[in-house]
């Protein structure tokens, strides 16, 4: 309704009809790109756990002796968790370039614990029930551990500040990617298992990572198409695509045992380099 004004005979909306539409729809309620990236995450975690359930754990319980499909389902779960990662990775960068919505925070921890979580921890339990010298139970509490690193990782995440550019701890994204590289390296279980162990253990330290910003966030996303690559070659039994996959699996292993040994010496060298200023600054 136009009421006219009796000064200016000017026409104008009255205030409360002018912000009805925006009254329709609360703001906590609009999703924005960065969400929509967000959701694209969950739905990629889901799908993942769908296909490590039809692929690899419904034909074992059949009795199917058919190693391809298992190879092809575990190879899609794989790369739903990379596309997860990818997500993950640009939700961040198109919230810090557009408009994120209040629940932005939210939804991008609740898909980061169906994708880096659930998935990870799925993948590992269904691993012990399949492999041959795998044991169900240990591979259970294995997979649980996972699931509870990551859960607190977020936990503390939401609630604690740290410096800019870094994270405290492994991020979800790169430490489920290290927990289904060591599955598919296909080691020895207790080796299998205490590198999962240890992996968790890396997500909720104190150790810091850096931020993929800039070159690093290129960096991982082509490290990331590269794996997609490398999955696809073992999936359909490329010549050579085995040594491919566990290659770029034992490459992944490392990194992550790596990045903490170099943030270690980084903090030892800055501690180091204070203390010699501190002298400095006592001599006459």
């Amino acid at each position: 309704m136009t009421v006219v004004d009796p000064e200016t005979q000017a026409g104008w909306v009255p205030e409360a009809l002018e912000d009805e539409a925006d009254e329709e729809m609360p703001l906590s309620l609009r999703l924005s790109i960065a969400d929509t990236l967000t959701l694209g995450n969950a739905t990629c975690g889901f799908m993942a756990v769908y296909f490590t359930t039809t692929g690899i754990l419904t034909p074992y319980l059949q009795g199917s002796t058919e190693s391809g499909m298992a190879r092809h389902s575990a190879a899609t779960a794989v790369i739903l968790m990379l596309c997860a990662a990818v997500f993950d990775l640009f939700d961040g960068l198109v919230a810090r370039k557009l408009r994120s919505s209040p629940m932005g925070a939210e939804l991008d921890n609740l898909s980061d614990l169906i994708s880096f979580g659930l998935a990870p921890a799925y993948f590992v339990l269904v691993y012990g029930m399949v492999a041959d010298d795998a044991h169900q139970r240990v591979a259970a509490l294995g997979a649980i551990v996972v699931l509870l690193a990551v859960v607190l990782r977020l936990a503390r995440f939401s609630c604690v500040t740290v410096k800019d550019g870094t994270f405290q701890g492994m991020p979800s994204p790169f430490g489920a990617l290290t927990v289904v590289s060591i599955v598919l390296l296909e080691l020895p279980f207790v080796a299998t298992l205490l590198a999962i162990l240890g992996t968790a253990w890396l997500m909720v330290s104190r150790v810091e990572y850096p931020k993929p910003r800039g070159p690093l966030a290129v960096a991982m996303l082509a490290w990331i198409v590269a794996a997609m690559g490398l999955l696809a070659a073992w999936a359909f039994d490329a010549p050579g695509g085995q040594l491919l996959l566990q290659t770029g699996c034992a490459l992944q292993a490392v990194l992550g045992a790596v990045i903490p040994l170099f943030a270690t010496a980084r903090r030892v060298n800055n501690f180091r380099g204070n203390r010699r200023e501190a002298r400095a600054a006592q001599l006459p």
